[in-house]
């Protein structure tokens, strides 16, 4: 702004409002001049920003703007005190309705000044060209998150989770949750705190619908319905681990998700669209073309994975989001944008539920409901700006200035360090030996816990529970709505496959063309070509020496798919739940999906080795036996990865998995017909389920067909009973796969 747009406002009298409105404007003068272009479409001596870049200029200016001129302000925008600005027209008299600031706890009033609503209406609409180019600043703005979306109103009363703890000889009941009370509307967000282990994420997990079990009691309504299917469509949640693919870009990643997730009536351009402007609108747009990355893979930062999984259930414009710990592990900067995220979700109407370990006093304001837990008891249900007050008002105050999240957390946790001792618990102590109290004269955590349980119950309970008891004034229209148990899928059946192969095949090429894969495969082709290098098969001590080379063809390709696919559904569980508890594809079409998009990859190493090996060796030099010998290798990896997929899918466990996989391949290559000609009759049935036997069988007749004599006593006739074999076993180990992942204890139903 320059120095005679602030001569226009000197006639006003000089009132302490007039001096901070100069304040503030100044304090967001310094660091747009310094760091920040001019947006696209503003002009710098006499333009108007529009009013989504004026509000989050008003959000505050990130840290890393401010760095120059060493000015770290940051004005928190809530509900109860929203503050809407212009630069240019603070400057001229314009107004400023309320502001708040979150490290006072103060709050003033500005009057007298107001917007012409006709200049609100003129201002120009936001579009992408207004986003500027610092992203960490976050001054781009929702899109279509403002879209109409079914308001949710969640209300639970009396909820008590119990777990059975089952042991040698006896079982015990261990209760989790013990009556937990409370409720949330849309456009709030309700915080869940406690110290590990009070039960903080097993109730979200109940209030999403992700735990639904005999053990639990108590109501949980949505609307006043109870859960249903339909709310699966509805509600996003975002687990305490980031569970994405790594090497799928960001762009990528949010793509899949909504085009399986979006609604059948959007167009796939449509679908896309929506994916871009989630990552627009949550800052991603830096790091759009990047892989996510894991522990061996590099990929983003830490927070943009966070913003990843927000993304991931924003971008179906849920009426309700869950978020198990969003902040864990993020630097205060990154964790308070993730925080100002979900407020700016809430505030177009829906419902936003989020644990929360241990925030900072700046993130602690922008929750508007709070609810702290203590060893799976509720300590208090209320506003999270009035938990301090109503603390001190049984008798627990700070002693000292302290993160009103610090006080709570300590107090749940029974610790009253530098907090008063309420009166009633003094002499509560000093009426008990002195062997319950601790040496400093504070009274132990379980006194402690007890108290606040009891003070909770008599105090508030019963009120917040008569609010609950209220109905709705909700149509019947809305509530009808959530209690149909029809279910809603984003794309046919057919769509879904095609999704997920592609999305299969996009993740996995990189392990399958790693170098480390190519060349243990190419070096021990080659090795073998040596050893066998123009082998005789005129002469029958020529063909036993090529009998022991198609042996370990078959041993090798049995082997090596097997021990690939183990990984693949045990590997993919976390991902396989959090997807299927969201709707996103039935599980026929994941299952075949993933069992195809593996197939091209795994048939190219092998044509590879053959090309090496088939001529190296000197094996029949005629393009009917070359490609027989090759579709017979893929009949038999086929077969082994049909083996790996149902041991993986049955067990669930790597380690079980992997013994379990040593110990059938070895059985399976010992009864393949090479060390062992004659087997004893009551286990001769072994080398019947034995893909190795089949396949070294048929390599011997493709090879030696025209040979009369027998080679290892096997007759050299069509092959059909053991192509016929390796056909059932190929269908028949996937149809076992796909049982197991049926019966498997999901978060959802199957």
């Amino acid at each position: 702004m320059e120095k005679g747009s602030h001569s226009s406002s000197t006639t006003l009298a000089r009132t302490k409002s007039d001096q901070l409105v100069e304040t503030l404007a100044a304090a967001f003068k310094s660091p747009r001049q310094s760091d920040q272009q001019t947006p696209p479409g503003t002009s710098e001596s006499g333009g108007t920003l529009s009013r989504k870049s004026s509000k989050r200029v008003m959000m505050g200016a990130s840290p890393r703007r401010s760095s120059g001129e060493n000015n770290n302000t940051y004005i928190r925008k809530s509900r109860s005190a929203q503050m809407k600005l212009d630069l240019e027209e603070l400057s001229s008299g314009a107004a400023l309705s309320r502001a708040s600031s979150a490290s006072l706890g103060l709050s003033f009033s500005f009057t007298g000044f107001t917007v012409p609503p006709d200049e609100i209406a003129d201002s120009k609409p936001f579009s992408d060209d207004d986003i500027p180019e610092d992203v960490e600043a976050r001054t781009c703005k929702m899109k279509f998150q403002t879209e109409p979306t079914l308001p949710i109103y969640l209300k639970f009363t009396d909820v008590t989770y119990k777990v059975i703890i089952k042991g040698m000889t006896s079982c015990e009941e261990r209760d989790i949750l013990n009556g937990i009370t409370g409720a949330v509307n849309p456009g709030e967000v309700l915080a869940l705190m406690g110290p590990s282990g009070s039960g903080k994420t097993t109730l979200l997990n109940l209030l999403g619908g992700r735990l639904i079990q005999s053990t639990v009691s108590g109501s949980i309504t949505y609307n006043d319905q109870p859960y249903s299917k339909f709310l699966k469509s509805r509600i996003g949640f975002v687990t305490q681990d980031d569970v994405l693919f790594p090497h799928l870009t960001v762009k990528e990643t949010l793509t899949y998700a909504a085009r399986l997730r979006l609604p059948k009536v959007l167009t796939r351009q449509q679908k896309e669209k929506r994916a871009v402007d989630v990552i627009y609108e949550l800052g991603l747009e830096r790091c759009q073309d990047t892989m996510i990355g894991g522990s061996f893979v590099r990929g983003v930062s830490g927070g943009e994975r966070k913003r990843v999984c927000i993304g991931n259930e924003i971008i179906i414009n849920p009426s309700l989001l869950f978020l198990d710990e969003p902040t864990s592990g993020l630097d205060s900067t990154t964790a308070l944008r993730t925080i100002q995220t979900l407020q700016d979700i809430a505030e177009v109407g829906k419902t936003v539920i989020t644990t929360i370990h241990q925030p900072s006093s700046r993130l602690f304001h922008k929750f508007d409901k709070l609810i702290l837990l203590g060893k799976g008891s509720l300590l208090y249900f209320g506003k999270a700006s009035e938990a301090i007050v109503y603390f001190s008002s049984i008798g627990c105050s700070p002693l000292i200035a302290m993160n009103p999240a610090e006080f709570l957390l300590d107090l749940a946790n029974g610790n009253l360090t530098d907090i008063s001792v309420p009166s009633e618990l003094e002499d509560k102590v000093q009426m008990e030996n002195s062997e319950t109290e601790t040496g400093n004269g504070k009274p132990p955590p379980a006194v402690v816990h007890e108290y606040l349980v009891e003070a909770y119950e008599s105090r508030v309970a019963d009120t917040e529970k008569k609010k609950l008891m209220a109905p709705l004034p909700l149509d019947e229209e809305l509530k009808s709505k959530v209690s149909s148990s029809k279910r809603q899928w984003g794309a046919s059946w057919w769509q879904q496959y095609c999704i997920l192969f592609c999305r299969g095949i996009k993740e996995r090429k990189h392990d399958y063309f790693s170098w480390l894969r190519i060349t243990q495969v190419l070096s021990t082709a080659i090795i073998l070509g040596l050893l066998w290098w123009q082998s005789d098969s005129k002469t029958i001590r020529g063909r036993q020496d090529q009998a022991g080379l198609l042996f370990f063809i078959a041993v090798f390709w049995g082997f090596f798919p097997v021990f690939t696919a183990i990984f693949t559904f045990p590997q993919e569980r976390a991902m396989l739940g959090k997807e299927r508890a969201a709707d996103m594809y039935r599980l026929s079409a994941y299952f075949l999906a993933r069992t195809t998009s593996d197939l091209p990859l795994d048939l190219i190493l092998p044509v590879l080795f053959l090309l090496v090996v088939y001529f190296m060796a000197g094996l029949k030099l005629s393009a009917s036996h070359f490609f027989l010998s090759m579709l017979t290798v893929f009949l038999c990896i086929v077969a082994a990865q049909g083996l790996g997929l149902a041991i993986g899918a049955t067990l669930m466990d790597l380690k079980r998995a992997t013994t379990l996989a040593s110990v059938t391949v070895m059985t399976f290559m010992l009864a393949g017909g090479y060390f062992v000609k004659k087997v004893p009759v009551f286990i001769s049935w072994i080398r019947y389920m034995s893909f190795n036997y089949h396949t070294y069988k048929l390599l011997l007749k493709v090879q030696y067909q025209d040979i009369m004599p027998t080679v290892n006593g096997i007759k050299t006739d069509s092959g059909l009973k053991e192509v016929g074999a390796l056909v059932a076993m190929i269908f028949g180990y996937r149809f076992l796969a796909y049982l197991s992942l049926r019966k498997m204890q999901l978060h959802c139903e199957a």
